[in-house]
């Protein structure tokens, strides 16, 4: 595992007032809603990604959301994970986040998409139809630290043993998504490190 850099005075990318596309589990809109407002209680069923970022190498960028957060934060999540803008495409959405959180820019690749519902305490809860996303790239993330406390490579074999041994530190979504990967998806992903090498 080793960090990468983390860039100063980040600019703010993350809004309390955004307005989130709600769905429903067809992925049809159904409105919109204002993210903090979304996120409150047991949540709003809306439309976010995630994407996991791979190095020529095979490793698996993680991050460790911004202590600031409202929603788990400390914890490690994903390379990135945001919702799209109303008109905004689901690729382009996720191209924009990855850029502004990590100023890298992979192709995503899109895997699947699926419904969870993770309840924080008292604090709100994440309840998302979620797009999942994979890429690859050879550079070194600069980190937008508004958003990232941390970020680290681990191989494969590390992450799924970091969750096996250790799942409080990782959030939900990260627990739900990457066995799925490593099960149903991951020819997709050893062929495009292959690809990316």
């Amino acid at each position: 595992m080793h960090d990468d850099e983390m860039t100063e005075s980040a600019p703010q990318i993350s809004f309390t007032d955004e307005p989130l596309i709600l769905v429903d589990s067809n992925d049809q809109p159904v409105g919109t809603m204002a993210k903090e407002e979304a996120h409150r209680g047991e949540g709003v069923l809306h439309r976010a990604f995630s994407i996991f970022i791979f190095n020529p190498a095979g490793e698996v960028l993680l991050q460790q959301r911004s202590a600031d957060k409202a929603l788990w934060g400390g914890y490690w999540a994903n390379s990135c994970c945001s919702h799209p803008r109303r008109g905004e495409a689901m690729d382009a959405a996720v191209c924009r986040r990855q850029h502004e959180e990590l100023g890298l820019d992979p192709e995503p690749t899109y895997l699947y998409r699926f419904e969870y519902h993770a309840q924080f305490g008292e604090a709100g809860a994440e309840h998302e139809l979620c797009s999942v996303f994979v890429g690859c790239s050879n550079r070194t993330p600069a980190v937008n630290a508004n958003e990232i406390e941390a970020t680290a490579w681990l191989s494969p074999a590390a992450l799924d043993e970091a969750l096996a041994s250790e799942p409080e530190r990782y959030s939900p979504w990260l627990k739900l998504e990457w066995p799925r990967i490593r099960r149903d998806h991951w020819s997709t992903v050893e062929a495009l490190i292959t690809a990316a090498g």
